[in-house]
């Protein structure tokens, strides 16, 4: 004979507090401090309850469901952002749905149908294009959002969260350009990203000015394997660069495969900059110099701000926040300054950042 469900009722008494409690802990209605939250959580726990999501929407009218959307679940970045969500919908009352568009327009707008069939209380998405999917145009007006990292902070239909890819890109090229290297390649993945367009005009700019001429821009692509052959079949029809600055993590990898495929030594004959700093860059023999995103804050914001979407409705201004990146110095980067044998920091010489220093910019733009 199968075991009756537990009750609402059982989970209240195991509990110790209140039926209204328990349901505020899993509807969100009204606040409940942790230590009730925990005590109903791990009594719901034990008794195997499980919340009647269907029954729940009827009669409060409210799903406690968010949806996520992003281009690559396989993407650490992404998959970071997507981690910090959870946690931080679960210690609201929410659930969250995920799916990714797998950087296809498509794709996106089929992922999106089904999202919203969900009829989520709130939707956080990064495009996988500059292009706004129509679907996101038509739910503006009623569905809480919020755009993240692929996103143009002019004219957008939603709040927005980013970082400063300019500025990104700006840092990566001063650093190359202050330990000596004017023969610099970018390597992009798709133009068709905003935040790419940015950090490359930025790095562009910074080295265009220093060296009197353009670097060199390498379009590698969002697949490893397909970027790989890319730069190797530049290489045969081009002199090596002095330094690379690949512009997100799949073209880092992409970079380092085609250098390895060639014994170019890392710094020795080649310097690298990349993008989104993760824990493979710091273990290997040579420590990948990067420019480090937020991930974490660019969570907690996003979080943040549809939090107050959900509270106040989608029809308050549009909110732009633009979070700043910062330099993270390891070892792939050769100094080719000439060696000056008195502390140049005496004659007002500029102090060059240590290897695993975390190196700031100084402003903060909201």
């Amino acid at each position: 004979m199968s075991r009756k469900k537990p009750s609402i009722k059982e989970v209240a008494a195991l509990a110790g507090v209140s039926i209204a409690t328990v349901s505020n802990v899993f509807s969100g209605r009204k606040p409940v401090n942790d230590e009730l939250k925990e005590s109903v959580r791990q009594a719901a726990h034990e008794l195997g309850y499980q919340l009647d999501r269907a029954a729940s929407q009827l009669r409060s009218g409210r799903t406690r469901i968010i949806a996520v959307l992003v281009p690559d679940l396989t993407d650490t970045f992404f998959a970071t952002i997507i981690s910090r969500l959870e946690t931080a919908a679960y210690a609201e009352g929410y659930d969250v749905i995920v799916a990714s568009s797998h950087n296809d327009r498509e794709v996106e707008s089929s992922r999106l149908k089904a999202l919203l069939s969900w009829r989520p209380e709130g939707l956080i998405a990064v495009p996988c294009s500059a292009t706004i999917p129509q679907e996101l145009k038509d739910a503006r007006h009623t569905l809480p959002m919020v755009l993240v990292d692929r996103v143009a902070t002019r004219n957008a239909i939603a709040d927005t969260v980013s970082i400063d890819n300019r500025e990104a890109g700006e840092i990566a090229a001063r650093h190359l350009l202050e330990r000596g290297h004017r023969n610099i390649a970018i390597g992009v993945s798709s133009l068709d990203h905003p935040p790419i367009v940015e950090r490359k005009d930025g790095a562009a700019a910074i080295i265009s000015e220093a060296t009197g001429f353009p670097p060199t821009i390498l379009n590698l692509g969002t697949d490893i394997a397909a970027g790989t052959r890319a730069f190797l079949d530049w290489m045969e029809r081009n002199p090596q660069p002095e330094a690379i600055i690949a512009l997100t993590n799949v073209t880092a990898l992409s970079v380092l495969s085609a250098l390895a495929e060639h014994k170019i030594d890392i710094p020795a004959r080649a310097s690298v900059i990349a993008f989104d700093d993760y824990a493979w860059m710091s273990a290997r023999n040579t420590g990948l110099t990067a420019i480090r995103q937020p991930a974490d804050e660019i969570a907690e914001t996003a979080w943040a701000r549809l939090k107050i979407r959900i509270g106040h409705g989608p029809h308050e201004p549009v909110t732009p926040t633009v979070l700043n990146a910062s330099l993270i110095v390891r070892a792939s980067v050769r100094d080719l300054t000439p060696v000056i044998e008195e502390d140049s920091r005496d004659q007002g010489g500029l102090e060059l950042a240590k290897p695993g220093k975390d190196v700031r910019p100084t402003k903060k733009v909201h």
